[in-house]
């Protein structure tokens, strides 16, 4: 088994961010695979609060429509680090964080 050094990039936002007139996840998503990235995924977040310290739900009827949201990116370090640029021109607010992580891909039925 081959074990590749890779960076995690991940992506904290409301579902509601948009950029240009569409869902920021999506774009983000969309232009995660024109720039060749080897992978990503937007993930739900059930609860969680930024720095406003407001509670987002979606069960919270008081949070609205801004549930959290959770765009994960992986790939080697230079293309994520390249792509840093396509973010700060998205997201006004969130986070981002990177983090080198270990990545193993399956070659079976590829």
């Amino acid at each position: 088994m081959r074990m590749d050094e890779a960076v995690l990039l991940r992506i904290f936002l409301g579902e509601d961010d948009r950029a240009d007139g569409h869902v920021t996840y999506r774009i983000l998503v969309d232009r995660a695979r024109a720039a060749g990235m080897a992978g990503a995924t937007v993930l739900p977040g059930p609860v969680g609060f930024g720095p406003s310290g407001h509670m987002r739900s979606d069960i919270n009827i008081d949070a609205g429509p801004r549930s959290p949201i959770v765009v994960e990116i992986v790939d080697e370090e230079a293309k994520v680090t390249a792509f840093l640029h396509e973010i700060e021109a998205l997201i006004e607010t969130g986070l981002v964080t990177m983090e080198k992580v270990r990545a193993w891909r399956p070659t079976q039925g590829v």
